[in-house]
This record gives C-alpha cells, structure tokens and sequence, in this order.
C-alpha cells in the first residue's frame, strides 16, 4: 500500500501544476483585468460618478482620461509592470510556501478571506451532508427491503421530484411562501443570525441560528436525496441477491443480523467512494445561488465576485487549495477502500 500511496502523493504536483497553469494563461487572455477596472472606477469618480456603460469603451475612456504615468503606476501597483512568466515563477515559490497572496479588492490575504467565508459554507454545507446521509442511508435500506412495495414507488417519485426541482427555484418558492413574500412570514429572508443575537442566550442563540438557517438548508439537501438514497437501495440489492445472503436466511438468521452483519459492510463500499469527498466538500463548497438567495455571505459568493472583478489572487489561491484539498480527499476515499474491505489490494487493482 504504501508504494501506491506515495505514488498518488507524487502525482498530485503535476496535477496541481497543471490546474494551476491553464488558468494562469486563460487569465492573460480575459479583457477587463483589475487594472483597466481601477482605470474605470477613477475615470467615473473623476467624473462624479460611476463610470458609464462598461466593458471595452468605458476602460478606454478611462484610459484616454489619464496621463500614461498614472496607468503604469497601476500596472506596478498590481504587479502587471513585469513579463507574465516572471509572475508566473512568483506565484508558484508562494503556492509552494502555502501563501496564496493578497486579494485586489479587499486589500487582505486570502487565506484570512477564506478563512471569513467560511462559517457560512460550513453551516450549509454540514448541514446538508448529515442530513443527506442520516435520511437517504436508512431510506435506501428500507427500499431495497421493500423494493416493488408502494412504499418504494411512493418514495422513488418523492426524491426524484425533489432531484428534479433546482435549489434555487425551491429557494424562491419556500421564501414566497414562508419569508414573507405572499403568505406567511415565519422564516427570516437573509443571514444566518438576527441583529441582536449577540444579547441572546445561549438557548436563544441556538434557536435563532436554526431559524435562520432552515430555509437555506432545505433548498440545499432536497436534491441530494435522491442520489445517494437510490445508491445506497442498488448496492443493498445487489447484495441481497448473493449467494451468501440466501445462505445466511436459510440457516434461519433473523433478517436484521443479515442487513447489519453481512450485507451492510459490503454494501457500503460504494458510499464509501463519495463519503470523504461529500464530508470534506462541506466545509469548503459554496453555493452561489442558494447564498445569493438568502443574502449568505459564504465561499460561493466569494468566488463568483472574485471571477467578475477580477481578483486574480482570489481565484487562483482558491483553486489551488481546493483541488489540492480534492485530490488529497481522493486518496482519502481509495484507502477507506480498503479499511473497510481488506480484501482489495492496490497492488492488483494498477495490474
């Protein structure tokens, strides 16, 4: 094992190497950079207001408003004065030393920034995941028990009609309905504490966070029922058709010391794939929509801006510690591969 895994750790450089590099000279080649941005914003303030219209005129009235050593004082101020592979070779001597650099727009690292954004990412994202495993494993079970059963018909069309409902379209819905929009106002419309939660006690404090935060939720984890509900009833019933179930209930086993004994650790090894994926993606992935939706202030909406202005630090240092934390969460799946079957051998697996 140990030969395959220090392979796997040597291959995560070219990958990282590679992620980061595309999207470094995609970059190079995207109109409307941080300093034609700044070149419009001070054009428009010069003016009285925000600069008119926007994309290539209004940076080139900008530009055409102010002297060429105001615009290479930009330049500098951004870096952009020296050749792009210099910048390239110190972008990666600081990746290398975990230092993701300084955000354009809010003037901070952005480790810090991430490290802000992250509570919100977090509640949804937990949230979602425990309650997606907590429902959808026991559910799956259930139905790969009952398959053919009106239980498992009902149950199928419920969580594919939730799969087949967006987030944000039923984010919309429950805030018409529960926000305040046209019927009842029972539910906040954004954030995830009130104003004064900080006076609260600590009762308070908990029901207020969870008043606040069960209409996000639930837009959130709809969808993912039905994915992993019908996963965990396939790998059952894949299970409960061998040979050494039909054994196990003709020795007269009562049918809970088949499902919990014998078939469950088998059956487990296809959510074991994604656990450490859906586990680790909770705390660090973002959902534009939803948190635009209730007004959260998390990652997805981080990353959106970052794209949109231009904050070339936020966007490279961001992915490069998320596919960095992808790819070690990958190996982390392959080896509870084997603490749950110790019968799989990487050895046989690459011949």
């Amino acid at each position: 094992m140990w030969p395959y895994i220090l392979r796997r750790l040597l291959l995560i450089v070219p990958t990282l190497l590679g992620v980061v590099t595309v999207t470094f000279i995609v970059i190079q080649f995207v109109p409307g950079g941080p300093v034609e941005q700044m070149m419009a914003q001070l054009h428009g303030g010069m003016h009285g207001g925000e600069a008119s219209g926007g994309g290539a005129a209004s940076v080139y009235h900008a530009r055409r408003g102010m002297e060429a050593k105001q615009v290479a004082e930009l330049r500098a101020l951004y870096g952009f004065d020296r050749p792009p592979l210099e910048r390239y070779w110190t972008m990666l001597k600081r990746f290398a030393r975990f230092d993701l650099g300084q955000s354009y727009y809010y003037h901070q690292s952005v480790v810090s920034l991430i490290v802000s954004k992250l509570p919100v990412s977090m509640s949804l994202g937990l949230w979602t995941f425990f309650l997606s495993y907590l429902i959808s494993v026991p559910l799956g079970i259930v139905k790969a028990v009952r398959d053919g059963s009106r239980f498992d018909t009902v149950t199928s069309v419920i969580v594919l009609v939730g799969y087949a409902i967006p987030g944000f379209a039923l984010g919309v819905l429950l805030l018409v309905l529960f926000g305040g929009g046209s019927f009842w106002q029972i539910f906040p419309l954004r954030g995830l504490t009130s104003d004064d939660w900080a006076s609260l006690s600590v009762g308070g404090k908990v029901l207020d966070y969870l008043w606040h935060i069960a209409l996000p939720v639930t837009a959130s984890v709809l969808g993912a029922f039905a994915v992993l509900t019908i996963l965990t009833k396939n790998a059952f019933l894949e299970e409960l058709g061998k040979q050494y179930v039909i054994t196990a209930r003709a020795k007269g086993l009562p049918q809970r010391r088949v499902l919990f004994k014998h078939v469950f650790r088998n059956a487990l090894l296809p959510l074991v794939t994604g656990f450490p994926g859906a586990f680790i993606g909770a705390f660090f992935t973002g959902s534009l929509l939803i948190e635009t939706l209730f007004s959260l202030d998390g990652l997805g909406l981080l990353s959106y801006e970052a794209v949109i202005r231009r904050d070339y630090p936020v966007v490279l240092g961001t992915l490069y510690l998320f596919t960095l934390i992808g790819l070690a969460t990958k190996l982390v799946a392959d080896l509870c591969y084997v603490w749950i079957d110790p019968r799989i051998r990487f050895e046989s697996m690459e011949r």
